[in-house]
């Protein structure tokens, strides 16, 4: 039926304009698989030269078919033991703990700036601003964190300074703004439905592509965050995947540097995996991040596209 009245309503013109020949969707699709090639390339080069031999690295230069493979860098790195596993679950733990609270506290602050009827909307919207506008700084930051809530060595100083991000609740606000209808918010009020109720059984639901962006947005963040481990964590047991894997760079980097070796140490650290080392830990930081994409695809690019409509 739905075909019938569409062949009805569109003229020859129209769907002529709209029909794509197969030579054309052909040459379309060639360059979108190149487009795709071009962009996995790098990443799979990327694995190829830590697998490469050291010695063959620097006498042949990069290559994609090495004379000779190695997995000398990631036994270097395996190296760590326990800690590199340690930072692994660090990392994930706070990735998780903390896509999830940020998603809270920004989804739930931008559907109050949504709301037509909030009456302090003005107030909270130039409060979320600031922050974009001006910074306290590290050092206010750094006072507030260790001294005044006395988070230093603890989890909650890799959670809290990114759970919260202005730009992210200004996408989210314009989500549901332009993606929640406001008659269905009003039917859920009619049927006595309390604020929490609308927002986590009906508002929720409806903005799945949206959620799915700030989440990847978030775990993006949390996931290749080494900075406040360098600012507030001390204690062995609490660093993170990213800040070890420039600890470690920062060791070869010293134990390769003659001024700080004699002439008999220079030796040992020929045998380092230096440049394939730098390529394991990219492999190593990037992999899971790049397995959990996929999850995220289906709604990523519908919900920064639709979270984007001016107003």
């Amino acid at each position: 039926m739905l075909k019938s009245i569409l062949k009805v309503e569109s003229s020859p013109e129209e769907l002529k304009f709209n029909r794509i020949k197969n030579s054309t969707s052909i040459i379309i699709h060639i360059i979108m698989i190149i487009l795709a090639v071009i962009c996995i390339l790098p990443f799979v080069f990327v694995v190829i030269i830590s697998l490469t031999s050291e010695k063959s690295l620097q006498h042949n230069g990069y290559r994609f078919i090495p004379k000779e493979w190695s997995f000398n860098a990631y036994q270097y790195l395996m190296g760590a033991g326990s800690q590199l596993m340690k930072s692994y679950g660090v990392t994930i733990l706070v990735t998780i703990l903390g896509t999830v609270i940020g998603l809270i506290m920004i989804s739930s602050y931008a559907y109050v700036l949504s709301r037509r009827t909030f009456v302090f909307k003005g107030f909270f919207t130039k409060l979320a601003f600031i922050p974009m506008l001006f910074s306290g700084g590290m050092v206010s930051s750094y006072l507030v964190m260790v001294r005044f809530l006395h988070l230093k060595n603890t989890i909650w100083a890799l959670i809290l300074p990114l759970a919260m991000n202005t730009w992210y609740v200004i996408i989210l606000r314009t989500f549901f703004k332009t993606s929640v209808p406001e008659a269905i918010i009003e039917s859920a009020k009619i049927d006595g439905a309390s604020e929490f109720r609308t927002f986590f059984q009906i508002v929720l639901p409806m903005s799945l592509p949206g959620i799915a962006t700030i989440s990847l947005f978030l775990t993006l963040g949390y996931w290749n965050d080494w900075f406040n481990a360098m600012l507030y964590i001390d204690k062995e047991s609490l660093i993170p995947l990213q800040y070890l894997l420039i600890r470690i760079e920062n060791s070869m980097e010293f134990l390769t540097s003659t001024k700080m070796l004699g002439v008999n140490a220079i030796g040992i650290t020929q045998n380092l995996p230096k440049e394939t080392a730098k390529m394991a830990m990219v492999v190593l930081s990037t992999l899971p991040i790049v397995c959990a994409y996929p999850f995220f695809q289906r709604y990523f690019v519908k919900g920064l596209t639709i979270g984007a409509v001016k107003e």
